[in-house]
């Protein structure tokens, strides 16, 4: 699968739901109540100059730009995306753009922190996107992004996800994502094998638990948020759906909630 048709897919699919990343995992908190953009603002809070990669619907800068002074930047491959995270509260000042990280519209050095929410892990010539973010960090900068990890175990993430493979297995090719982005910004030593010979120093790498428990219905929504889910028909959906509603009620509480835990990783690296 070509570059070029990841990136198609994506912008088509984030063309109708701009703000699908914020909205599914938005109110997933640890158990110390953060979120997993508020981790992201930990990592980097003594930077001053901030590019967001991938910056989405802008959540993750609006919570960076609470500390003032700072310059920020978000660049998004979805033009709708983008126009959202233009609305939102403190980024006035932000400089917000379309456009790709594999090549970057910005001076060398601009920056003294890179973050990236979902997103590194979505993207293709990942080697060129490295190059990108080296020339525009200072040295001494900081690397911070939130990765994907999968479900927590015998919960409703867990459930959803083993219906979903039975259903895309049996879906014609049409309805299928193309494989997305470079397995080797999914792990600890595949990253170390991109950052290292480029002169960051080795990934620190934390596994995260998140919990997404609510109403059966408010948890369908977010997980049905996921990519596999757009390319399937409304039938295909429905059944998936009333599946997922099926089953679920073995696992919710007397007081009608349902668990829901997901884990991500937390990779950060320092530029020499």
């Amino acid at each position: 699968m070509t570059t070029a048709s990841q990136e198609s897919f994506l912008r088509a699919f984030h063309a109708e739901h701009p703000a699908v990343t914020a909205d599914a995992f938005g109110r997933a908190r640890t158990a110390d109540g953060r979120s997993s953009y508020e981790i992201l603002c930990d990592q980097v809070a003594g930077s001053r100059r901030v590019l967001d990669l991938g910056c989405g619907d802008g959540l993750l800068l609006e919570l960076l730009a609470r500390t003032e002074g700072r310059r920020l930047a978000g660049v998004d491959l979805s033009p709708e995306a983008v126009a959202l995270a233009r609305h939102r509260p403190g980024l006035g000042g932000a400089t917000l753009l379309a456009g790709r990280a594999q090549d970057l519209p910005f001076a060398d050095d601009s920056f003294d922190a890179c973050v990236s929410h979902m997103a590194l892990m979505l993207m293709g010539d990942i080697e060129q996107v490295i190059t990108q973010v080296v020339r525009v960090l200072a040295p001494g900068s900081t690397l911070a992004c939130v990765i994907g990890g999968g479900a927590v175990g015998g919960e409703a993430y867990d459930l959803f996800l083993g219906l979903l493979r039975s259903v895309v297995k049996n879906a014609p090719t049409a309805q299928r994502v193309p494989a997305l982005g470079d397995r080797r910004t999914r792990s600890r030593e595949g990253l170390d094998g991109l950052l290292g010979p480029v002169g960051f120093t080795p990934v620190t790498w934390e596994t995260v638990a998140f919990d997404l428990s609510g109403p059966a219905e408010q948890v369908w929504d977010a997980m049905s948020g996921i990519y596999d889910v757009g390319p399937l028909d409304p039938h295909t959906v429905a059944s998936l759906r009333e599946a997922f509603f099926a089953q679920v009620e073995e696992l919710a509480t007397p007081d009608g909630l349902v668990p829901c835990g997901v884990k991500f990783h937390v990779a950060t690296a320092r530029l020499r």
